[in-house]
């Protein structure tokens, strides 16, 4: 007889916790017995959704990984925080799942990081497993799924309130299966959710757009200061693709016999080429969240899609970097690139690159094309990665012309000017989803009633 053990697996440990631990919105341990909006009760979330736990195959059984059914770790979930996924960095197999207590769930089924990195929220685009560092939610038909999604979006502040532990903060199962959610009627439930939903996808469509802006910006540059293709193209006699023929002139048509470059052009260094400013922290008191001083980025964890969100100020600012700096994470990890959207202060996980005589579009996309050469650094850090400015400055880059790297910026701020735009939607939805969400979800905000709805 075969020693595994079925697919079907249940949920154990201690039981629900009789404690009250109240959240700041829908999620409370325990039945707080704070009044709701007319029609919304405090719901054991239980009762509406089967909770489930995850496993992590053991490592020491390479064939229980690599295959066709999702696993879900922590990394996806910081990765895709509010997000529905369909594919994870690691997979793992039926054997593997039949040889451990991890389960196969179904899609829309809504999971939340517990462990180490608590309060993330990810939904299965597809049946997927999860590591034991989530909980996670199988809705019945009285729970939306999306709604659910919103209301743990909405608690993330809570959650650590939730949590204990001294090594890592951790929300026991004792206080998740006590989990009360304050929810309305699932017709209420799936308005809320769409409206919520329609925010969130045109946040994600602006995104994806920008995505595709950035790679076809990459693959320019690429194309012209890396692989050299107008050089290559002029050598066989053809015309380079894609460009008019003034740009196509400033490229030569042989290489360098030294070091296989573009005929005069040299290879150089971040110090040799750009100025380079790495930041530094100014005192803990001139910090503040009120608009007072310039925007200030500590790390890579301020960093938006292409451009930083703004997390706080500076009222006496050290090191500054100004609009159109290439802003590159020098510090655990090292390598995150982006770009100031406007005049800010960079504290010491951050540098500021920028040409003495502008083009930010090409430091831009060579910091960007520097990603190998960072992560290097990355992994040498005892602690956590990070990159000196001697090391930063000693980074081997091309310098072209100046007449090519004013045509590239001439082709590329365009695609520039349309990603700032987008980013700015991007800012401005965010905004608006996320001061509509906690009223939402809580009933404070009612949605104008439906016809349907209003017929007795």
């Amino acid at each position: 007889m075969s020693s595994e053990r079925p697919l079907e697996s249940k949920t154990g440990g201690r039981a629900a916790t009789t404690g009250v631990i109240p959240g700041d919105f829908a999620i409370s341990v325990g039945n707080p017995g704070t009044p709701l909006t007319d029609g919304w009760t405090w719901t054991l979330l239980t009762e509406v959704a089967r909770l489930e736990t995850g496993h992590t195959p053991s490592r020491k059984h390479p064939e229980y990984w690599g295959g066709d059914v999702p696993w879900i770790g922590i990394r996806d979930a910081t990765g895709n925080h509010g997000q529905k996924i369909f594919e994870t960095a690691q997979y793992t197999n039926e054997l593997g799942i039949r040889n451990s207590s991890a389960r196969i769930l179904p899609p829309n089924t809504v999971c939340l990081s517990r462990t180490a990195s608590v309060g993330y929220v990810v939904v299965m685009g597809v049946p997927m497993a999860t590591s034991q560092d989530f909980v996670n939610w199988v809705c019945g038909s009285k729970l939306d799924y999306r709604f659910l999604k919103y209301i743990l979006l909405g608690e993330r502040n809570s959650f650590l309130r939730f949590a204990s532990g001294t090594t890592h903060q951790t929300i026991y199962f004792p206080e998740v299966k006590a989990f009360h959610a304050a929810l309305p009627d699932i017709g209420i439930q799936r308005r809320v959710a769409d409206v919520l939903s329609a925010l969130d996808e045109r946040i994600t469509l602006l995104r994806e757009t920008n995505a595709t802006l950035e790679a076809i910006a990459q693959a320019m540059f690429n194309s012209w200061f890396v692989d050299f293709d107008p050089v290559r193209a002029k050598m066989e006699g053809r015309a380079p693709e894609g460009m008019d023929e003034a740009t196509a002139a400033l490229f030569p048509d042989r290489f360098e016999v030294s070091n296989a470059i573009p005929f005069g052009w040299r290879r150089t260094s971040v110090g040799e080429s750009f100025i380079l400013t790495m930041g530094q922290s100014p005192p803990g008191d001139t910090y503040n969240e009120i608009g007072n001083g310039l925007p200030f980025y500590q790390g890579r964890t301020d960093f938006g899609f292409r451009f930083p969100t703004k997390r706080i100020y500076c009222a006496a600012p050290t090191r500054i970097a100004e609009i159109g700096d290439t802003l590159v994470s020098v510090r655990a990890p090292v390598g995150d690139v982006n770009m100031a959207i406007e005049r800010c202060c960079v504290g010491r996980g951050v540098a500021a690159v920028r040409h003495p005589d502008g083009y930010r579009g090409f430091v831009f996309h060579a910091m960007r094309g520097l990603h190998q050469r960072f992560e290097t650094f990355d992994s040498e850090g005892t602690v956590f990665g990070s990159i000196s400015k001697k090391d930063f400055a000693a980074l081997p880059v091309i310098a072209p012309p100046q007449s090519l790297m004013a045509a590239f910026d001439d082709v590329s701020a365009p695609i520039d000017a349309r990603i700032v735009e987008n980013e700015e939607q991007v800012r401005t939805l965010t905004v608006l989803r996320d001061t509509l969400l906690p009223r939402l979800i809580s009933g404070q905000l009612r949605l104008p009633t439906t016809s349907e709805e209003a017929t007795p």
